[in-house]
């Protein structure tokens, strides 16, 4: 019997989506696209709502790891992350082929379903990397905050470098691009819906701070050897503009969490 294709409406949660993969096996429905509520776009296929269920999704991520390798399962998880051209469908088609292949799935390359997924984790993991020398903290009121305005949803693997390496401090993390933001206070945290926050100036000794960080910036440089093109691959231009030392006025940054 040939499976039914639809379009799943679901809430746009990991445990969301996996509920769909559960539905699609349940039904045999094959997704022709998943949407979220808020998704403005209108599919030419049946449209099927997907309720979220975490007994569902705990059941179809068990067995990423048994029936086809913990590495697989990772590399679902973090795919999810990913800002992917249609991430879900590819997650799904890279999810049923590796039910049929097994464990060696991760090592098939020459797969596009792989190959895509596999890029797609690859810059997500570089990108979060990269934020850990880019993202810049500024003091509000006893409380280190930053804003990023990343392309993939890092600030889960941002999460335990800075709650490591901070952790005694209560910070925040704002993902403009997402609209979430990461809270840690008193050693837990959080990463919480983040619509809007609440922007303010930094303090006579924090505006101090960063002109001293511009200073030292502009002075290390040696004008006879730039290289703009060395600078780019080593500190693309799309980073900059959250980077104390290239804002020549103050930056607003959040000072508390999400409002709502």
């Amino acid at each position: 019997m040939p499976w039914t294709q639809v379009s799943y409406t679901y809430d746009g949660s990991f445990s969301g989506f996996l509920t769909c993969v559960y539905e699609s096996w349940l039904h045999r429905e094959a997704p022709a696209a998943f949407s979220t509520p808020e998704d403005p776009r209108v599919s030419l296929w049946p449209e099927r709502p997907v309720a979220t269920d975490e007994a569902h999704a705990r059941r179809v991520y068990r067995s990423l790891a048994r029936k086809i390798s913990p590495a697989a399962r990772e590399l679902v998880a973090l795919g999810f992350l990913t800002s992917a051209e249609d991430r879900e469908l590819l997650l799904w088609g890279f999810i049923w082929y590796g039910y049929a292949r097994g464990r060696a799935v991760t090592r098939d390359l020459t797969d596009p379903r792989v190959a895509a997924l596999d890029k797609a984790v690859r810059h997500l993991r570089n990108e979060a990397h990269l934020y850990k020398g880019f993202l810049r903290f500024s003091e509000r009121d006893g409380m280190l905050a930053a804003e990023i305005e990343p392309k993939d949803r890092v600030l889960p693997l941002l999460r335990p470098h800075f709650c490591a390496r901070y952790p005694e401090e209560d910070f925040a993390i704002w993902d403009k691009t997402h609209q979430e933001v990461l809270l840690h206070r008193s050693g837990d945290w959080r990463i919480l819906p983040a619509e809007e926050v609440r922007l303010g100036t930094a303090g006579e000794a924090e505006e101090g701070f960063r002109a001293l960080w511009r200073r030292f910036y502009q002075t290390i440089a040696i004008p006879g050897r730039e290289n703009e093109a060395c600078r780019r691959s080593h500190m693309p231009k799309r980073y900059r503009n959250t980077m104390t030392e290239f804002q020549s006025a103050p930056a607003a940054v959040p000072a508390m969490g999400p409002k709502g």
